[in-house]
C-alpha cells in the first residue's frame, strides 16, 4: 500500500480515490515491479561464469598479497667475559640482568659498551684507591715534590693538602686545578672516541665511539707490549670491581666514621 501510496503523490493523484482507479493502480505497480525483476534476471544472464579453479587462484593471490606476520623472535644467548670465580666453577652474577640488556633492551653491542663501562669505572677506581691510601700512610707530594706550593697564586701548600683528609684535601684543590684534571680525562675520551686501534679513523663518517660497539675500553696504548691475554684481561677486571667496592667503603668511612665496621690500615 506504501508504494501505491508514493506513486498517488508522483502522479499527482488524489488521496482518496474510487475502486476503479485503484484497481488499475494496482495493475500498473504489479506490472512495473515484474518488469523490473525481468530486467534484473536477463542481466544476470549475460554475467560471465567463474569457476572453480579461478576462485582459488584469486584467493590464492588474495593471500600472497596479505603480508605475513611474523612470529616473536627468540634472540640468542649473548656470552659474558668476566665470570666470577667462586668456590667450584666460575659464576656470572647478575646474568640475568646481562641477558636482558642483551637480548630484551638491546643487542650485543650494547652488552659491549658496558663491558667498556664497566672496565673504565674499574680502572678510575684502581686510581682512587691507590691515591686515597698513599695520602692516608703519607706518601704525599710535601715528602716527594721539591715544590712547596701547589698553587703559588693560591697559597695551597702540598703540606696543608696532607695535613687533611683525601675528601678535604679535594674540596681544597683550587678551581684551575680540577680544570687541569678534567681536561686530561677529555682528552682521553675524545681519544677513544675518535680512534680505531689507536690510529685516527679521518675516513669515517661517524666517530668510531659512536658506532655501536665502538667504546671497548681499549685504547691501544701498550708500550710495554705485553700480551693481552684472556687470564690478564680477566685479572684487570676483577681488580677494578674490587677497587669499585674499596673505594666506596673508605670515601663513607672517611665521610661517617665508623659506617664501615671493618679494620682499616690507618
Amino acid at each position: 500500500l506504501s508504494i501505491e501510496y508514493l506513486l498517488a503523490l508522483l502522479f499527482r493523484l488524489p488521496a482518496t480515490f474510487s475502486q476503479y482507479k485503484y484497481i488499475h493502480l494496482h495493475q500498473f505497480t504489479m506490472k512495473l515491479s515484474l518488469s523490473i525483476l525481468a530486467l534484473a534476471t536477463a542481466a544476470n544472464a549475460f554475467t560471465a561464469p567463474v569457476n572453480q579453479p579461478q576462485l582459488a587462484a584469486l584467493k590464492m593471490a588474495d593471500e600472497a598479497a596479505e603480508p605475513e606476520v611474523p612470529l616473536m623472535k627468540v634472540a640468542e644467548k649473548v656470552p659474558c667475559f668476566g665470570a666470577t670465580p667462586l668456590i667450584g666453577e666460575p659464576k656470572f652474577i647478575g646474568e640475568n640482568y646481562w641477558d636482558k640488556i642483551t637480548t630484551e633492551w638491546g643487542s650485543a653491542a650494547t652488552g659491549q659498551f658496558v663491558q667498556a663501562a664497566e672496565l673504565k669505572h674499574g680502572r678510575s677506581a684502581m686510581i682512587a684507591t691507590v691515591g686515597f691510601a698513599f695520602h692516608k700512610l703519607g706518601f704525599t707530594l710535601n715528602n716527594i715534590s721539591p715544590h712547596e706550593y701547589l698553587s703559588v697564586t693560591q697559597g695551597v701548600k702540598f703540606a696543608d693538602l696532607q695535613a687533611m683528609s683525601p675528601i678535604d684535601a679535594i674540596h681544597a684543590v683550587p678551581p684551575e686545578g680540577l680544570a687541569q684534571m678534567f681536561a686530561a680525562i677529555t682528552m682521553v675520551e675524545i681519544f677513544e672516541l675518535t680512534h680505531r686501534g689507536g690510529k685516527l679513523a679521518e675516513d669515517e663518517t661517524v666517530a668510531p665511539g659512536l658506532q655501536p660497539g665502538g667504546l671497548t675500553g681499549d685504547l691501544g696504548w701498550n708500550p710495554l707490549q705485553i700480551k693481552v691475554t684472556d687470564r690478564r684481561r680477566l685479572v684487570e677486571l676483577q681488580n677494578g670491581r674490587a677497587a669499585m667496592f674499596a673505594i666506596s667503603a673508605w670515601v663513607a668511612n672517611e665521610a661517617v666514621s665508623g659506617s664501615v665496621p671493618l679494620p682499616l690500615p690507618w
